[in-house]
């Protein structure tokens, strides 16, 4: 399917992650995450502490820009704060947004994974070895968070810290280390035994985030991938008694667990991101590993409202309720490792249409004055 293109256009100093340099990386080289809102259209960059949010302009083709940044620690006390500039902190790696439209809140999550560094051919073997036996955890990854929505003066929505009404931008109770879900998960005989190991190499890793009709979230995970089977998280969140800016797990599982397990059959691939339209789920699969390889966005009947059930629940291909709506073209610019679809959502206008976003866009991609193309895809409403 040959897709039409979408232009974001972020402001040209906003667009700088680096100091200015060639080869420096841009906002626009890596996004990992879409939401459209009314006329704004909101996405992050894997490497910040911060969301983007941008404007609908006049036009038949779909294009965005009024580029507005928002830093989240004024919002949000993260885990680990900045030592000096607004954006001086160790990245969230944000890989979900979902928004609760009747309560006026965005969520977000960061990847909750750890990072392997990568080899480097032009250093010595000795020194290459050290880089992939080294390990590290970014503490501002541990983050699942709601902020509230309020119009700015140009009537836009904007998060902020304390609405008018008492919404609070709360956060998962957790530090640098972890928060309530990941130690919870320490000891789950699918998942446990996958904290340890980096996002990259099969480890576990968040990429995906949709809320049911009831007001719970869905985590979707690139990894782990157990023989086949991607795993979605079910969890439901509540205020915490002695803090309006923490939250907590609220037990929902059988025995009093607090989340829920969904395997799910994409054919290997994990779970890049998530979609909710309507009770139905979409899902954006994607390797779990550092390779090339098939990019398929599947539906999954009933997924955004999974009926309760006293253990985990099995979806199976074959059931019906899960199968493949798009195919997403891979490599279509000929630069290998480029173009890793990362976010999807639905658009207004066209109506039915689903937006992608990329990670390590090709250069084909961008445009002049800090714009970059997405696609948009034609995919039926059921």
């Amino acid at each position: 399917m040959v897709p039409e293109s979408a232009l974001l256009t972020f402001d040209e100093t906003g667009n700088q992650l680096t100091p200015a340099h060639p080869g420096a990386k841009e906002l626009r080289h890596g996004l990992s995450v879409v939401k459209q809102i009314g006329d704004t259209l909101w996405v992050a960059n894997d490497e910040t502490i911060t969301l983007e949010r941008l404007r609908r302009q006049p036009g038949p083709a779909p294009a965005w820009a009024d580029h507005r940044r928002f830093h989240l620690h004024p919002l949000l006390a993260l885990p680990a704060p900045p030592d000096a500039a607004p954006g001086d902190a160790p990245e969230i790696d944000i890989e979900g947004l979902a928004y609760d439209a009747a309560g006026r809140n965005l969520w977000l999550v960061g990847s909750h994974s750890l990072k392997r560094k990568k080899a480097d051919l032009g250093k010595k073997d000795a020194k290459n070895s050290t880089r992939l036996a080294t390990v590290s955890a970014d503490g501002n990854r541990y983050l699942l968070a709601r902020l509230p929505l309020e119009p700015d003066a140009d009537g836009l929505p904007a998060p902020v810290r304390l609405a008018p009404d008492g919404r609070h931008a709360a956060r998962l109770r957790g530090d640098t280390t972890g928060n309530e879900l990941t130690r919870e998960l320490a000891t789950d005989p699918h998942l446990g035994p996958f904290l340890a190991i980096p996002g990259k190499d099969n480890g576990f890793d968040i990429e995906g985030l949709a809320l049911t009709p009831g007001g719970r979230l869905l985590l979707g995970l690139r990894g782990p991938v157990l023989r086949g089977w991607a795993v979605v998280l079910e969890v439901a969140l509540e205020p915490d008694a002695a803090d309006p800016a923490t939250l907590r797990l609220r037990p929902i599982g059988p025995e009093g667990r607090l989340y829920r397990k969904h395997f799910v059959q994409l054919r290997g691939l994990g779970i890049r991101d998530l979609y909710a339209v309507g009770d139905d789920l979409l899902l954006l699969a994607g390797p779990t590993m550092d390779l090339d390889a098939p990019v398929t966005v599947f539906r999954w009947q009933g997924g955004a409202a999974p009926a309760p059930a006293p253990a985990d629940t099995f979806t199976f291909t074959t059931s019906g309720r899960l199968r493949p709506v798009l195919e997403v073209p891979v490599g279509h610019n000929a630069h290998l490792g480029t173009d890793r679809a990362e976010g999807i959502c639905r658009l207004t206008d066209p109506p039915g249409a689903l937006l992608v976003v990329y990670d390590a866009a090709d250069p084909a991609r961008f445009r002049e004055a800090a714009g970059v193309l997405a696609d948009v895809f034609a995919v039926p409403e059921a």
